[in-house]
């Protein structure tokens, strides 16, 4: 008979936030991995349990040999108790490759739930908490820290992260660089513990607190509001049909013995906006901006194809759309002149 995983959710700060389900399990489970030794002991005499079964480390250097001899251990019908220092294993802590291991080999595994950081702060945060990311620990160094931020740029989810106190400044200062000094954001610092702290304001707010010559302690973790949610950008073809129809009514007939003119390029785009075009309110491009765009792009050199990609991401339309805006200005051409063979004198 197999054994169970159980995954502990251990208290953030406060130790009166465990549940005593997590004293019931640290007090019968057959085998305890921890991340730290010390402190489990310390956690179950905190929850008046002791603890009888045989611990382990599991700690990140050795999680991933300690993932093949905890699942002997189920195998062998043992449950297994995993718990790091603060918070859920396996989420920004050790954990991932013991449970990934033992959903491999058919073992069950449940969980008890605990407090975690980063609902806690998503919650007292005051942002928007209907959609939401936890992108954990920023990278330590700075190229792969502003390389996943550029990754982040266009989010319009409310992000969490985590951060050490070391790095906070150089994370606060890339964050800026990536969103912009005047994004909403919220540090939560040693949540439930007693220094806790929370400080609210925009990003180049939370960088002055953290450089204003403080002792920075404890850990941290940085709620941020996602970028604004725009609505998706249609192309008004209407007036540049409009446009063109009139341009072919009063363009004179092509002359029979030569080949019918091109069509006239996208009318410029001066002509666009003193006709009231462009981007507004109602998040509509008028079609012959985006043709005139084209046109600009092209006679500066740039290949048209190249053109068309560029200016479809620039107003957040479709290629397809900026390739029809082109179609759209163009007048028709216009039948040829019928000529008349007129008999000799």
């Amino acid at each position: 008979m197999s054994g169970t995983l159980v995954l502990c959710g251990a208290p953030i700060g406060d130790v009166r936030d465990a549940s005593p389900r997590l004293g019931e399990v640290l007090a019968t489970a057959d085998v305890i991995a921890a991340e730290d030794t010390r402190r489990v002991i310390r956690l179950a005499h905190a929850l008046g349990v002791t603890i009888s079964g045989r611990i382990v480390s599991c700690y990140d250097a050795v999680e991933g040999a300690r993932a093949a001899l905890l699942t002997d251990y189920l195998r062998q019908g043992a449950t297994v108790a995993l718990v790091t220092d603060a918070g859920m294993p396996a989420v920004s802590d050790p954990g991932f490759r013991v449970v990934a291991a033992a959903a491999a080999a058919g073992m069950a595994i449940t969980v008890v739930p605990g407090p975690s950081a980063v609902t806690a702060a998503l919650a007292v945060s005051g942002l928007p908490t209907d959609r939401w990311t936890f992108e954990g620990f920023l990278p330590r160094k700075g190229a792969d820290r502003r390389s996943l931020l550029r990754e982040l740029g266009g989010e319009t989810r409310t992000m969490v992260f985590l951060e050490s106190p070391h790095r906070l400044p150089a994370g606060l200062g890339d964050l800026i660089a990536a969103f912009g000094a005047g994004r909403a954001a919220v540090l939560c610092r040693e949540l439930t513990k007693t220094f806790e702290e929370i400080v609210r304001g925009d990003l180049a707010a939370l960088l002055a607190w953290a450089t204003d010559g403080r002792t920075i302690r404890g850990e941290f973790t940085l709620v941020v509001a996602g970028g604004a949610r725009h609505r998706p950008v249609t192309v008004d073809f209407a007036p540049a049909q409009a446009a063109a129809t009139e341009a072919a009514e009063l363009a004179p007939p092509a002359p029979a013995s030569s080949p019918a003119a091109d069509p006239p390029a996208a009318r410029g785009s001066e002509q666009a906006e003193a006709d009231g075009a462009g981007v507004g309110p109602t998040d509509s491009v008028d079609a012959r901006v985006l043709a005139a765009d084209v046109a600009r792009r092209t006679a500066a050199g740039m290949p048209r194809k190249q053109a068309r990609r560029a200016v479809a991401a620039d107003y957040g339309v479709s290629r397809n759309d900026v390739y029809a805006a082109e179609l759209a200005v163009r007048a028709p051409r216009a039948a040829p002149a019928t000529q008349v063979d007129l008999p000799p004198f």
